[in-house]
């Protein structure tokens, strides 16, 4: 049942008239994960809107753009520049705060397969304290683009103006509503976590492979506990109250 993709499939009809407890069971299954498929393909055409119009307008490669980690208390905040081909589908792309780890892990292989083009940006603490959480996005996101191996003509961010002499659409709430956008967010999230982890063997006792650098009570514990890292955001509180 796992290759069918027509729900009238004579297979399944034959199913449907078998009246065996086993047999209508893996029915209601197969119906329940149909619906679950149509879903996530209605949702993936919705979400395609904003390419559909670029590429009526005569662009060819579009770069979705979005960070990750404004918000943490350490860690760099990281974005990414993703170009998808035009015919590209990618079923289950969403904001990446909205999938489990495991749903962006396996989104991340089907990008990177996919994807004509991938970008990182990365700003790290100590930037972020001289010029700002929302300076040091945009200053991400710029890096991010500048990292593409092809040139985009048109840009599609989330919530952001960049200054790049290209053409953009800044569309908020970006990461629910384009595919491309939706792509570099699960990108950049899945890469800052994987840093974060990292980082999470170089200061032990923070939990930063749990936290991702936010301040739960395990990582203000451990703030308390072991004082401030090198990663830390200096300005940000209350890690600016420990100064």
């Amino acid at each position: 049942m796992q290759a069918i993709t027509n729900k009238e499939d004579p297979y399944i009809q034959s199913l449907r008239a078998d009246t065996r407890r086993g047999v209508q069971k893996l029915v209601v299954q197969f119906d329940k994960k149909w619906e679950k498929f149509v879903q996530l393909q209605e949702k993936y055409e919705e979400m395609l809107a904003f390419e559909k119009s670029a590429y009526l307008q005569g662009y060819q490669a579009i770069a979705g753009i979005d960070e990750v980690g404004r918000g943490p208390l350490a860690g760099p905040v990281v974005s990414a520049a993703v170009i998808l081909p035009k015919d590209c589908i990618i079923l289950g792309l969403n904001d990446s705060k909205q999938l489990s780890a495991q749903k962006r892990e396996a989104l991340v292989i089907e990008i990177k397969q996919k994807a004509l083009a991938i970008g990182i940006g990365v700003v790290e603490a100590p930037e972020i304290d001289q010029i700002n959480i929302y300076q040091a996005s945009k200053k991400a996101m710029v890096e991010a683009v500048d990292a593409l191996e092809m040139v985009p003509d048109f840009l599609l961010i989330d919530a952001m103006q960049l200054p790049i002499a290209l053409p953009q659409e800044k569309i908020i709430k970006g990461d629910a509503r384009s595919v491309s956008i939706a792509a570099a967010s699960i990108i950049a999230k899945v890469y800052r976590d994987e840093l974060m982890a990292t980082y999470d063997q170089l200061y032990p006792g923070y939990g930063f492979a749990n936290n991702a650098g936010y301040g739960t009570k395990e990582h203000l514990l451990g703030l308390e506990k072991h004082g401030i890292t090198p990663i830390h955001r200096l300005s940000f509180s209350p890690v600016s109250a420990m100064l």
